[in-house]
C-alpha cells in the first residue's frame, strides 16, 4: 500500500502463498523473563503435544545461547526416560555448518528445537515446524545522530513482524503459536510496522549519493519514508568533515571520486587518502576489506578461553585494524581454507566475503 501511494495510487496485485491454518495463544500475563517463559512454554510442549518441530524466535545471540543451555539442562535433569529433544541454535554469527544443521531431518522420535534469531522469519524455511514460540522482541540496528553511532537496541517486534512469525508454522500444515506476550499488549503497545531502516540508520552514504546525482536539498527530497532531520543534517556534517562536501553543502572532487566505491564514506576517504599521500594502498586495501564485512572471528559458548588463546597469534596490540590485516594474510596463505579457518576461530563465510570486497574493489 505505501508503494501504490506513492507512485499515485497504482494497481495492487496481490498474490497469495499456500499457508495452513495456524492457532494463536497468548501470554495471560506479563512475562518479566521471555527466555526462562520460552523454556517453560518449549518444554510444554515437547511434553505435552503432538509431534512436531519447535522453532523459538529470541533476540540474539547471548539469549540463544541461554536458551539452549537451560532447556539441554532441563531435559538431561529429567533422566534418560524423557522424550529426546534436539536444541539447535541459529544467528548470523554462526559457523556455516552449524547453521545448516537447522536443515537436516531429526532422527526417528526426536524432535527438533530451533532457536533463531529474526532470520528465520522470511529468510529461511524450514520444514516440519509445527509449532512456533515469539518473545516478542528482536534486535535492531538504530543511529543515533547525537554521538554518530549505531547501537543494537533490543525493541518489541511490530504486529506485522508478529504475523510474520506465526505463520512459519503453518508451512507444511496446520500449526500453532505461543506468542510470550499478551493480547493487550498485541494490541496496543506493538507498532502496526516496524520503523524503515532508513528512519533509524546512518544516512552518510545515502546523501553522498544523492549529491552526486545532483540532488541540492535534501530536506525537501520526496522519500518515501522521509528520515529524521537530525540524522540528515548529521550526515551532511560528517561528510563535510571528511572533505567530501565544501562550505555551500556542493559536492567536492573528493566528494565524488568517494561516491564512485560502494562503501561507507570514511572507509572511502581512507583508501583514496592510502593512495594519494602514503606508500600502504594495498595493505589498507586490506583493511577496508575486513571492515566492510562482520567480525570475522566467533567466541563459541565453553571455549572462550581457546578462541581467545588462538586469537592472540593474530594479535598487533598497537592496532585492531592490524590484527584485521594479519587474519587476512594468514588465510589467504592456506588459500581462505574452511578447515584452517574452522580452526583459527574465523568465519570461513565472513574471511571470504572480505576476499570478494577486496576483488571487488
Amino acid at each position: 500500500d505505501v508503494f501504490s501511494d506513492f507512485f499515485g495510487g497504482v494497481p495492487i496485485f496481490r498474490i497469495p502463498g499456500r499457508t495452513f491454518p495456524v492457532e494463536t495463544y497468548f501470554a495471560k500475563s506479563v512475562q518479566e523473563d521471555y527466555v526462562m517463559a520460552a523454556v517453560k512454554q518449549t518444554l510444554q510442549i515437547h511434553f505435552n503435544s503432538p509431534p512436531g518441530d519447535i522453532l523459538i524466535f529470541m533476540t540474539g545471540q547471548e539469549d540463544i545461547e541461554g536458551c539452549c543451555t537451560v532447556l539441554a539442562e532441563k531435559v538431561a535433569n529429567l533422566g534418560d526416560d524423557s522424550k529426546p529433544l534436539l536444541i539447535l541454535p541459529m544467528y548470523s554469527q554462526l559457523p556455516a555448518d552449524l547453521q545448516a544443521k537447522i536443515f537436516d531431518a531429526a532422527p526417528d522420535g526426536v524432535r527438533k528445537c530451533i532457536v533463531s534469531t529474526n532470520v528465520a522469519e522470511t529468510s529461511l524455511t524450514v520444514d516440519g515446524i509445527k509449532y512456533v514460540i515469539d518473545s516478542g522482541y528482536c534486535k535492531l540496528k538504530v543511529y543515533n545522530p547525537k554521538i554518530g553511532m549505531d547501537a543494537l537496541n533490543v525493541t518489541p517486534v511490530s504486529r506485522a513482524n508478529a504475523n510474520q512469525r506465526s505463520g512459519r508454522a503453518g508451512r507444511t500444515g496446520p500449526g500453532f503459536c505461543f506468542r510470550l506476550y499478551t493480547d493487550r499488549q498485541f494490541r496496543e503497545e506493538l507498532m502496526e510496522t516496524a520503523v524503515p531502516e532508513i528512519q533509524r540508520t546512518n544516512l552518510s552514504n545515502v546523501v553522498l549519493l544523492l549529491k552526486s546525482l545532483g540532488v541540492k536539498n535534501l530536506l525537501d527530497f520526496d522519500f518515501m519514508d522521509p528520515p529524521p532531520e537530525d540524522n540528515i543534517m548529521t550526515s551532511l556534517y560528517q561528510l563535510w568533515m571528511l572533505g567530501a562536501l565544501d562550505n555551500t553543502g556542493d559536492l567536492t572532487g573528493l566528494g565524488r571520486r568517494m561516491a564512485e566505491f560502494p562503501l561507507d564514506p570514511s572507509l572511502s576517504k581512507m583508501l583514496l587518502f592510502a593512495h594519494e599521500h602514503g606508500k600502504c594502498s594495498s595493505e589498507v586495501l586490506i583493511v577496508v576489506s575486513m571492515l566492510s564485512v562482520p567480525s570475522v572471528f566467533f567466541r563459541p559458548k565453553g571455549r572462550e578461553e581457546e578462541s581467545d588463546s588462538v586469537r592472540e597469534k593474530f594479535f598487533v596490540p598497537e592496532s585492531d585494524h592490524l590484527t584485521l590485516l594479519n587474519v587476512f594474510l594468514r588465510a589467504k596463505q592456506y588459500k581462505f581454507d574452511s578447515q584452517w579457518c574452522t580452526k583459527h576461530f574465523i568465519h570461513s563465510k565472513g574471511i571470504r566475503k572480505a576476499r570478494e570486497v577486496h576483488a571487488q574493489l
